[in-house]
């Protein structure tokens, strides 16, 4: 058998999960449109409960998370998710930076104002998304992930990927997808391409923060969105 990427990353998935309490997950829908999901779906404990119960127990939970000391002792408050809980795209950043330690929400600097653009672009509202990250605390100097680090964090994130049993899942940069993947692949590489992790198609693409520094690659990005919702059925126009 060939260990390929996606097997790897869904041998960690359920490996994750089972650490987390959580021994099922909702499959995709039949069809795919835009509006919320109505279905609720058990999570950890055995009872059904509705989504957003379950992801304010995790954040609850990671609030007080101290697996790694110097994360612990820098952030000013953990940074969860936020967007719909029964989203059907979720989105996957790399780790909160200054703005998001400050106010406790992932994309909300100037990346994050660039990415709300994409997505009302497309033709969305952030809060039909969900919204995350490999890390929910922030590096010293906003610095990369350490692999320790991610680990350390992983399962809060397949959790959340449970919660929210999305349909398709978008890594914003090589942080995440590669973390997500569990791949060595540059994102140039992974672009224009699905994988599959947990039930749910992936794309890459670049970072928001990358397209600061690389305003040329927009149009890239756009093709990636492109991709993503001609996937679904809908076509998006113009240029980016």
């Amino acid at each position: 058998m060939i260990d390929s990427p996606s097997s790897r990353a869904g041998r960690q998935l359920l490996e994750s999960l089972e650490r987390s309490g959580i021994t099922h997950l909702a499959g995709p829908a039949e069809s795919v449109d835009l509006q919320p999901k109505d279905s609720e779906m058990p999570i950890a404990g055995g009872d059904d409960k509705p989504v957003g119960t379950g992801l304010e127990e995790m954040a609850r939970t990671v609030a007080t998370c101290q697996r790694c000391q110097e994360l612990g002792e820098t952030r000013t408050q953990t940074v969860f998710g936020v967007g719909g809980p029964d989203a059907k795209i979720l989105f996957v950043g790399e780790a909160p930076g200054a703005d998001e330690d400050r106010l406790g929400e992932p994309f909300v600097g100037r990346a994050g104002k660039l990415l709300d653009k994409i997505i009302t672009a497309c033709g969305l509202q952030r809060e039909q998304i969900y919204i995350c990250n490999i890390l929910k605390c922030r590096p010293p100097g906003n610095r990369n992930p350490s692999p320790e680090e991610a680990g350390n964090c992983r399962e809060f994130l397949d959790a959340q990927i449970a919660a929210v049993a999305p349909e398709y899942i978008v890594c914003w940069g090589s942080v995440a997808a590669k973390n997500l993947l569990d791949s060595t692949e540059t994102i140039g590489r992974m672009r224009r391409k699905f994988f599959e992790y947990g039930g749910a198609k992936v794309l890459c693409t670049y970072h928001p923060s990358y397209l600061l520094r690389n305003p040329s690659e927009k149009k890239d990005v756009w093709e990636d969105m492109q991709m993503l919702f001609a996937d679904m059925g809908v076509t998006l126009t113009g240029n980016q």
